[in-house]
């Protein structure tokens, strides 16, 4: 089982003006790469990554992104934080 559970929603589309955009609607941009598969572009809601990132060990834990019905079996990669306001603003998972 995993320590820790996103639902997550797909982005459309890549880039800086996009993030930007996901960000404007209030939620965290995302991507889900690696294990011989398609990079995976999400957005995460802030109040459940703000949580997550709370908990001790998390870069270690074991999380779990649901995504359309879909589950992928990930590990944090890296969090970009803002400068002045330390709010997460983008986040990199690694497939297991």
């Amino acid at each position: 089982m995993a320590d820790i559970v996103f639902n997550a929603e797909v982005r459309e589309n890549a880039g800086k003006g996009a993030a930007r955009a996901v960000r404007r609607e209030g939620r965290v941009p995302a991507v889900v790469y690696g294990g011989k598969k398609e990079p995976l572009m999400i957005s995460l809601h802030p109040v459940e990554l703000g949580k997550a990132l709370d908990l001790v060990g998390f870069y270690d834990a074991d999380i779990e992104i649901s995504v359309d019905g879909k589950k992928h079996k990930v590990v944090a990669q890296d969090v970009q934080f803002h400068p002045v306001t330390d709010m997460p603003i983008h986040v990199d998972f690694l497939r297991k």
